[in-house]
């Protein structure tokens, strides 16, 4: 039977050759390690004002809830800035070879100010949804593409929850982030490959870079050689989420151990990550790093939103399932957070 990844071990690696990590767990390094650098970094808040910021997706945003905060995490599939120099140039190509900028990766964070859990729920890019304020309907990834705006209003009334905070980072500032951070074991019991990223991995850990990292976050067409005989994972975009949410938990872990062990590195993580996102005008990163503190020890429940196959015409799509009715509730403040699974 197909085995996907039985392990994700983070460690130091010598200096340049970090390690990667998925689009959103990146932002929860760079948090933690903004929190690590505060007291270390004299310059954090000049850093701070150079961050990016997204007016645009501010002004679809929902009004402060007292009891708890939604952070929507975006991984663009940008490709401005590409080299073509860059070892996978070949496969990630350069801002004309997409028809508009698509969201790869799509998470909600949920923060309980009461408690302070961290919850992260993954949200299907091939999650079939009416658009914006329900004008058409199509792939939730597509929202983008209208307008970050759009995108927030999108995942608002597909799932009905509310999103206060609007995170995002593309494919080159993943990179960077990556190599900013640390080293990364992913340990998988068989050859692993993605012939569409580039993916390649012998079976038992093997240590990524950056554009490995991202090649593995990115995959959709993960396979195993068992037996012989290379093995499609068939569940695509759902086993591509389950591989994700364990990068967020796992890199989180990593930045705590190198901050810890050397806070001065910890301005390694601003330099390269600063640069590399886009908040909105509204989110305070100190207050938000120290927020995701806790989830960085392994206090973080990542939940699977559960969805079943459906087509669309020749598309191939996917829908709620009712399963997603208890974690839908705890996200939007109605509900206890759901059971997790063993």
């Amino acid at each position: 039977p197909f085995r996907a990844v039985s392990e994700i071990i983070f460690q130091p690696r010598a200096k340049k050759t970090w390690l990667h990590s998925l689009t959103t767990s990146a932002l929860v390094a760079l948090a933690v390690s903004l929190f690590g650098a505060v007291g270390v970094v004299r310059a954090v808040n000049a850093d701070l004002d150079t961050v990016k910021r997204e007016e645009i997706a501010t002004t679809a945003l929902s009004p402060a809830d007292a009891e708890f905060e939604n952070y929507l995490f975006v991984g663009s599939d940008s490709r401005v800035g590409a080299d073509p120099g860059d070892a996978d140039y070949g496969s990630v190509g350069d801002a004309g070879d997409i028809g508009g900028q698509r969201s790869d990766t799509l998470m909600v964070l949920h923060y309980v100010k009461r408690t302070g859990t961290v919850s992260l729920m993954s949200i299907p890019r091939d999650l079939w949804v009416a658009i914006g304020n329900g004008e058409n309907e199509q792939r939730i990834n597509t929202a983008y593409q209208e307008g970050t705006d759009v995108l927030v209003r999108t995942v608002q009334r597909a799932l009905n929850i509310p999103i206060h905070h609007y995170v995002e980072i593309d494919f080159q500032g993943f990179k960077r982030i990556v190599e900013a951070v640390g080293g990364v074991n992913v340990c998988v019991e068989y050859p692993s490959r993605d012939k569409h990223t580039g993916l390649f991995m012998k079976a038992g850990c093997s240590t990524l870079d950056g554009v490995e990292g991202l090649a593995y976050a990115r995959s959709r067409f993960f396979e195993q050689k068992v037996d012989g005989e290379w093995q499609l994972d068939g569940s695509s975009d759902i086993g591509r989420s389950t591989r994700q949410r364990g990068f967020v938990q796992a890199l989180a872990k990593s930045a705590v151990i190198g901050v810890s062990g050397n806070p001065f590195k910890a301005g390694d993580v601003l330099n390269g990550g600063l640069s590399a996102v886009v908040v909105d005008n509204n989110l305070d990163l100190i207050e938000f790093a120290k927020k995701l503190r806790p989830a960085a020890g392994g206090n973080i429940a990542s939940f699977p939103l559960d969805v079943y196959g459906d087509m669309v015409g020749s598309n191939s799509v996917l829908r709620l399932g009712k399963g997603a009715d208890e974690l839908i509730a705890f996200f939007n403040g109605t509900g206890p957070r759901p059971q997790l699974s063993p």
